[in-house]
């Protein structure tokens, strides 16, 4: 009965009883007419959207809605909907069909419809590429699109065409977004995002990041441009940001704004916004940026750039969820700057540094894992003269996140340790500060927190004991004794960068602070296969003086059989 048409119809002869069955006799009929004959496999459509730019390259036309229906039709058409890279992929039986757009898309100018039919063989795969060549394209009018004024380039453009050419900008303090706007290796981003770095590493992929140069710093304007080596560099396009060009996209009240940019620990991607206010340095908006993400660009819906995200200052109750965007005239005159100063210097290095793994730790792992340490949440820790040090794992932070029956250990009448110590415990495992949303969705590494230890000073502890004489007892005063500066690891004789040396910030006080160091590692960096890891602490207060620590061997089998089931899933 393939591609049979069942053309009954069920009375109601019978009453209501003899009409349903009737209906699901016919229905049952339909559902096999429309099944693969008996040793007929479904067969797979791939389906490519492709059209080209105005510099010749190939562009994916992407979330472009399909409709494909059999010939004849024998049921309504099937919608199917491209991905990023404007391919689609759908198991058909076999037979031949009809594909065409659910309605044109805009690109420069144009509108861009297709209706074409293919054939599908059974257990076989078909390709059916659509581009300008075989499309039907008229200019763009307010008859072939739903905007007013009718649109140039549809906005789902933006993404596939520039996701690259948008970085992940780290520092020890601080997550933000970039883009790269010259082919040297220039990269423009939001100066209140990245702070007062020195220190600042891009990562242009998943698996690449590098170091870059803070090479201008404009507070007042709020932009920053970094520079990376070229030759990395060298496989992103730039986003051109018009610096040069007389006519720059207007921005108007009421108008759609689209962003892109790297959110901490998530995919790339998209935001749309509408502007609320103009102003000459700044456009206002109501982008729901995600953490982490500003200092990334700003089109409008035709592909002009108009500005980059900034850092919102929300004590203006009027201006509480709004965004602010920096405006590309302030950004251009920076990155002129930029450009004058990298005449005379060398480039940056261009060294691949270490990254996150790119699998998740199996949550069902973290569970299992959690769920056989009831009792026993307590990270290793060792201590230096200035520092207390905390080994943490997923498993440990899982626990004390989402297991908190565990993280108590124990009933607390039983539990022997003093309540400050639990307080102490539960700190180290939840509260990473500038960092925890880093920590939230527990990355596959292993942590190392350096924290200054609490001491009490001299003449502090003699004014106590001159209280006590006078029948005056005064709890002890403690403070910081210094600030961590760095951190070194070793395997052995090998020294091992970490993927993020994080500074976790800690007020005191209104005008005192405290840093820890949160120090990121690979799973496989620091384990039994090592022989000797030893650690290298320096504080604020001596930069240069080391203070050398070796990690006790059964601790060092410990945590590393915490990542065991990681392991263990990777190999399965």
């Amino acid at each position: 009965m393939e591609g049979t048409a069942v053309a009954l119809t069920p009375t109601r002869r019978g009453g209501d009883d003899d009409f349903m069955v009737r209906a699901l006799f016919l229905a049952s009929l339909f559902f096999v007419s429309s099944q693969p004959a008996s040793g007929q496999a479904l067969g797979v459509l791939h389906i490519t959207v492709v059209v080209v730019d105005a510099e010749g390259q190939a562009t994916p036309v992407p979330r472009h809605v399909l409709l494909v229906s059999d010939n004849p039709a024998i049921a309504p058409p099937r919608q199917v909907v491209t991905a990023l890279d404007g391919t689609a992929d759908l198991r058909l039986r076999p037979g031949n069909y009809t594909v065409e757009s659910d309605r044109p898309v805009a690109f420069r100018g144009k509108a861009y419809q297709w209706t074409q039919m293919v054939d599908v063989a059974a257990g076989r795969d078909a390709l059916l590429e659509l581009t300008a060549a075989n499309a039907d394209v008229e200019p763009v009018t307010s008859a072939t699109t739903t905007a007013t004024p009718p649109l140039e380039n549809d906005p789902s453009f933006l993404l596939p065409q520039w996701q690259d050419s948008v970085v992940a900008i780290w520092t020890p303090h601080t997550h933000a977004s970039g883009v790269v706007v010259d082919a040297k290796g220039l990269i423009a981003t939001n100066q209140r995002a990245i702070g007062n770095a020195t220190a600042v590493e891009v990562q242009l992929t998943p698996e690449v990041k590098v170091t870059a140069r803070v090479l201008a710093v404009d507070p007042v304007r709020d932009v920053a441009v970094l520079w990376i080596d070229p030759k990395v560099a060298a496989s992103v396009r730039p986003v051109p940001l018009g610096c040069g060009q007389a006519a720059k996209p207007s921005v108007a009240d009421g108008q759609a704004l689209f962003t892109i940019s790297a959110p901490l620990r998530e995919q790339k991607g998209m935001t749309s916004g509408t502007v609320s206010r103009v102003e000459p340095h700044s456009i206002e908006s109501d982008f729901g940026l995600a953490p982490g993400s500003a200092g990334g660009p700003v089109f409008t819906a035709g592909g002009g750039v108009v500005g980059i995200t900034s850092v919102v200052d929300n004590k203006d109750e009027s201006r509480r969820g709004a965004s602010r965007v920096v405006r590309i005239d302030d950004a251009c005159e920076v990155v002129a700057s930029a450009e004058k100063k990298m005449k005379d210097a060398a480039p940056p290095e261009g060294t691949h540094l270490p990254v996150e793994p790119t699998r998740p730790f199996p949550m069902n792992a973290l569970k299992d894992a959690a769920q056989r340490r009831t009792g026993s949440l307590t990270p290793y820790q060792m201590s230096s003269s200035d520092f207390d040090i905390a080994f943490i794992t997923p498993v440990l932070t899982f626990a004390a996140q989402y297991q908190p029956e565990q993280a108590a250990g124990r009933e607390r009448s039983r539990d022997p340790r003093p309540p400050d110590a639990e307080s102490a415990v539960a700190r180290l495992l939840m509260d990473f500060g500038n960092w925890s949303g880093y920590v939230a969705d527990f990355p596959p590494v292993l942590l190392i927190r350096v924290t200054p230890k609490l001491v009490e000073g001299f003449w502090t502890t003699v004014a106590r004991g001159a209280a006590r004489t006078q029948g005056v007892s005064l709890p002890p005063i403690k403070h910081f004794k210094s600030g961590v500066s760095r951190m070194r690891a070793f395997c052995g004789d090998a020294e091992v960068r970490p993927i993020h040396p994080f500074t976790l910030e800690h007020r005191v006080s209104e005008s005192d602070a405290i840093n820890e160091g949160l120090y990121v590692f690979d799973p496989g960096a620091l384990g039994p296969h090592c022989g000797t890891v030893k650690l290298v602490l320096y504080s604020d207060k001596e930069p240069e003086k080391g203070d050398v620590r070796v990690v006790d061997p059964s601790a060092l089998q410990e945590i590393w059989q915490q990542f065991a089931p990681y392991r263990a899933n990777e190999s399965g």
